[in-house]
């Protein structure tokens, strides 16, 4: 299964740090930045949530929510939350059901076999559920570009 611009979003149901069912439907009449991330509490994941997190106030002028995945637990979001003061929704995908749907699986994190995370990827997707932008990490270390992602919201707008 792919996620193609054009296409409906795929839907999911995933916990957050509270431990609280949220679905991707939850946001309908929003624009959603969905952001995979392969790990918290790694040097790059901070740096592209902080970045996100730093450009919020954009986002929700453009009524757009930003909502980040990836394979942690719970606990572990709620700490990488806290201690970087990220105030969206970080949910966890600890069966990889979404990762698979999204088709940005990353098998052996760091040569590390049987470590499947994230790719580290980013879909826009607008009010309708329909994807309208979306770019996935050639690696792990390549962060996206952020004004690319901007430039995506703000034609929603």
């Amino acid at each position: 299964m792919t996620a193609e611009v054009g296409q409906k979003a795929p839907q999911f149901t995933l916990v957050n740090t509270d431990l609280k069912a949220v679905s991707l439907s939850d946001f309908a009449g929003k624009n959603v930045v969905l952001a995979f991330y392969p790990a918290a509490f790694t040097g790059v994941c901070q740096k592209e949530l902080c970045t996100f997190r730093d450009a919020l106030n954009d986002f929700t002028s453009a009524k757009t929510a930003v909502v980040g995945v990836s394979v942690d637990s719970p606990f572990a979001n709620k700490e990488f939350a806290a201690k970087n003061g990220l105030s969206f929704p970080l949910l966890s995908d600890i069966t990889r059901d979404v990762i698979k749907q999204y088709d940005v699986v990353f098998n052996d994190l760091a040569g590390v076999k049987g470590f499947t995370v994230a790719k580290r990827s980013v879909f826009v997707i607008d009010r309708q559920g329909t994807i309208r932008y979306k770019w996935v990490a050639p690696e792990p270390k390549v962060e996206p570009n952020y004004a690319e992602v901007t430039a995506a919201v703000k034609k929603l707008a």
